[in-house]
C-alpha cells in the first residue's frame, strides 16, 4: 500500500513500522508559489512508484523546526529524507544528523552551504542557479540594448539562491554588452509578491527612475507589476524580469506585462529527489549534484513552457 501524508501525521507514522521506500520530506515553506509546484511534483511522481509512501512536513521556514522534523523522520525509521533547505547555510547541522542516524538524505532545490562536503550517503538535486540570473539579465540586457537603469528585487538574504542570482546579475551588467546597464537601487522581498508590491510602491514614491525591473523570482516581479499599473506606469515603458516560469508568470507575459522569466523544472526537481532517495536508500551511488536545465522564457517561444509548471 502506497501513502501520501502532508503535514501534521508524524504520529500516525510513528505508531506503525516504516514500508520499503518511506520517505520523510520536509519543505521550507508550504506557502510559497515555486515551493507548492515542486511539493505538488513530488506528490504526483510518488503516485506513480509502487510500495513508495511519501510524508510531507511544513517547516514554517522555522529552521529549528525543520531540524526538529528530520529528527522525528529519523525516529519513525524512514528510509530517506529529502529537505528543502529553510537556511541554505545551516543545513551543516542537517546533514549530520541524518549521517549520525545512517539516514539517507537529499537536499532539493535550495544549495546547502556544504555541497561540496557531502557525506556519500547525501546529495543534491535541483538547477544550477549560476545559469538562472545569468540568463535572465542577458535577455533584460538585450531587450535594453544594453543601456539603462534598474532596480532589483532580491530573495531570501538567507538563501543561497537569491545570493547567486543576484551575484548573476551584477557579472552579466559587469559585461562589455552590459555595464552600460546600471543599478539604481536593490532590497529584497523575500520570495512574495506582496512584499515585491510594497518595495516596488516605496520605490516609486521616492522617485527612483528606472527602465528595468530584475527580480529573483516572478512573485516578486509580479508583485512589482501590479504596483507599476496601480501607479499608471505603461509596462511598455519598463522590462521586467523574473525567475521560475509559473503558471501566473506566464500569464503576465502573455498579457505583455512581464519580459523575462526562466523555466525552472519544479517537477523535474522533485522527481530527481526521490530517484535520489530510493537510490541511497537501497545503496546505489548517485551524482552529488544532480542539475535540472534552467530554459529561458520569452514572448517568444511562451507556448513551449505552458502547462510545466
Amino acid at each position: 500500500m502506497k501513502k501520501i501524508i502532508i503535514g501534521g501525521a508524524m504520529a500516525v507514522l510513528m505508531s506503525t513500522s516504516a514500508h520499503a521506500g518511506t520517505i520523510g520530506a520536509s519543505m521550507a515553506v508550504f506557502d510559497d508559489k515555486f515551493g507548492t509546484l515542486l511539493r505538488n511534483g513530488m506528490e504526483e511522481y510518488a503516485n506513480t512508484l509502487e510500495s513508495v509512501d511519501l510524508q510531507i512536513e511544513d517547516a514554517q521556514n522555522d529552521v529549528a523546526k525543520q531540524q526538529s522534523q528530520v529528527q522525528n523522520f529519523i525516529a519513525a525509521g524512514v528510509d530517506a529524507i529529502i529537505v528543502q533547505p529553510v537556511d541554505t547555510d545551516a543545513t551543516t547541522v542537517i546533514s549530520k544528523i541524518a549521517a549520525d542516524a545512517g539516514v539517507p538524505l537529499v537536499y532539493v532545490n535550495r544549495e546547502p552551504v556544504n555541497v561540496d562536503t557531502l557525506p556519500q550517503t547525501q546529495a543534491f538535486v535541483a538547477s544550477n542557479e549560476v545559469d538562472s540570473g545569468t540568463l535572465q539579465t542577458q535577455e533584460v540586457c538585450r531587450l535594453l540594448n544594453g543601456k539603462g537603469k534598474a532596480v532589483v528585487i532580491i530573495g531570501e538574504l538567507s538563501n543561497q539562491a537569491a545570493r547567486m542570482r543576484t551575484k548573476d546579475i551584477h557579472d552579466v551588467l559587469a559585461t562589455d554588452k552590459c555595464k552600460g546597464i546600471e543599478i539604481v537601487e536593490e532590497q529584497t522581498a523575500n520570495w512574495q509578491r506582496t512584499q515585491g508590491a510594497d518595495l516596488m510602491t516605496n520605490w516609486l514614491s521616492a522617485g527612483f527612475e528606472f527602465d528595468a525591473v530584475i527580480a529573483n523570482n516572478d512573485e516578486m516581479a509580479i508583485g512589482a507589476i501590479q504596483a507599476l499599473k496601480a501607479a499608471g506606469r505603461s509596462m511598455d515603458s519598463v522590462v521586467v524580469g523574473g525567475i521560475d516560469a509559473t503558471d501566473d508568470a506566464l500569464a503576465a507575459m502573455a498579457a505583455e506585462e512581464l519580459d523575462v522569466s526562466v523555466f525552472q523544472d519544479a517537477i523535474g526537481q522533485g522527481k530527481g529527489s526521490i530517484d535520489a532517495a530510493l537510490k541511497l536508500a537501497k545503496g546505489e551511488p548517485v551524482k552529488k549534484k544532480i542539475y535540472i536545465p534552467f530554459e529561458l522564457v520569452t514572448k517568444e517561444n511562451l507556448a513551449k513552457f505552458q502547462g510545466k509548471n
